[in-house]
């Protein structure tokens, strides 16, 4: 692909270290503050998402490195280059919408050369052929944007902005509209398609599976702020805050009284009986703490069973709803404080499923547990329906 060629071909040294940087920056608006003094940088060549609810300030993140908004403070760098007050097309970034906003009066081959047409670019047949290719639609280049599916027009947009190589390709929500299946096959062929340009993809989602699908490094905003930032196993195996632990997937946070560190664990008491969790897993060394556990690493036995491979344990609960979801039963267990932790068993065929009002026991792995500051709000990041 000329795209992937010339990409290799034409930056200097200085250029291949073009990574975005954003320092300090913050966007108020009259009523509020929407972006909180964000630092972060993202490296050339990665895919980089920007995760967060409704309203976290993602989206306008996105617009000020786009150029459509202009920030209160705080600097935008592409390497070197300072681009903070350039005009959008003067900056070399592209940006992916949503609604996709394709030119319905021209058919797919068109939409794709527009760009490089305005600008007097010569052999855009070829370039246009190439780019075609690349997003597998070779074959629709005759059609106009109705007569495709959603998937297809998606990926027009994104030939279209690719096709002007820009060093940052900007995506936001750009697979909201699309069903549940066809979003996931278009998560993969996004991760494809930005493995062989080699493009730095900046990706604003609310949607967790999204974000850890397709990303290298992910930065969960809460408020205006990141909240935490890093791999995708990372973030949800080691979340460092309640929000975290509660926006990515789901968790089980329990009352902890922390006893101390000893030979690289932290010990807790968690309501009579004893658990430890590692110590580079435990953001607080004192006083009360939530102990996290994910729904998915919780073991589960009636009463008077063992336990397959216990760890830590807990008795005295009982089931109080099974939701039956193909790969896995999830197992809504009410212990004897009054809390209800969720119970995800994958369904290997080892053994009937447990009724509901079965008594159980739970247990986990040490390794598997986290340990978060009590002065979090145990609920925070928990999305309602």
């Amino acid at each position: 692909m000329s795209l992937v060629g010339d990409a290799a071909d034409a930056p200097s040294a200085a250029a291949r270290s073009r990574s975005l940087r954003l320092s300090n920056l913050t966007k108020e608006f009259a009523a509020f503050t929407a972006v909180k003094e964000l630092d972060l940088e993202v490296p050339q060549g990665s895919f980089f998402a920007l995760l967060g609810p409704s309203g976290c300030g993602k989206t306008t993140t996105l617009r000020m490195v786009a150029g459509l908004e202009t920030p209160s403070s705080g600097t935008i760098h592409l390497g070197d280059t300072e681009v903070t007050y350039e005009k959008p097309y003067k900056r070399p970034v592209n940006t992916v919408f949503q609604n996709y906003a394709l030119f319905p009066h021209l058919d797919v081959a068109e939409n794709v050369a527009f760009g490089l047409k305005r600008r007097g670019v010569s052999n855009v047949k070829q370039q246009v052929g190439e780019m075609l290719e690349l997003v597998e639609l070779s074959s629709q280049a005759g059609k106009k944007p109705a007569q495709l599916s959603g998937g297809q027009q998606q990926r027009v947009a994104l030939a279209r902005a690719l096709i002007n190589k820009p060093e940052v390709l900007l995506l936001d929500e750009p697979l909201g509209a699309l069903d549940l299946k066809l979003r996931r096959s278009m998560q993969l062929e996004l991760k494809r398609i930005q493995t062989e340009v080699g493009i730095t993809f900046v990706h604003v989602t609310h949607d967790q599976e999204e974000a850890m699908t397709m990303a290298d490094t992910i930065a969960v905003m809460n408020a205006g702020e990141i909240e935490q930032m890093g791999a995708p196993d990372e973030l949800y195996e080691n979340p460092r805050t309640t929000f975290v632990a509660n926006f990515l997937g789901q968790s089980n946070l329990i009352e902890a009284d922390i006893q101390g560190r000893e030979n690289g664990q932290v010990e807790v008491r968690v309501q009579g009986a004893r658990a430890s969790v590692p110590g580079d897993r435990a953001h607080s060394d004192s006083g009360s703490g939530w102990l996290g556990i994910r729904p998915e690493k919780v073991l589960i036995a009636q009463t008077g069973e063992p336990i397959d491979a216990p760890g830590d344990v807990i008795t005295g609960g009982h089931v109080t709803d099974v939701s039956f979801v193909g790969v896995s039963t999830q197992y809504t267990v009410k212990m004897q404080w009054g809390q209800e932790l969720m119970v995800f068993e994958q369904n290997t065929g080892s053994r009937a499923m447990l009724p509901v009002g079965t008594q159980v026991d739970v247990s986990w792995h040490p390794e598997y547990a986290f340990l978060l500051d009590a002065s979090q709000d145990v609920s925070a990041g928990i999305e309602e329906d």
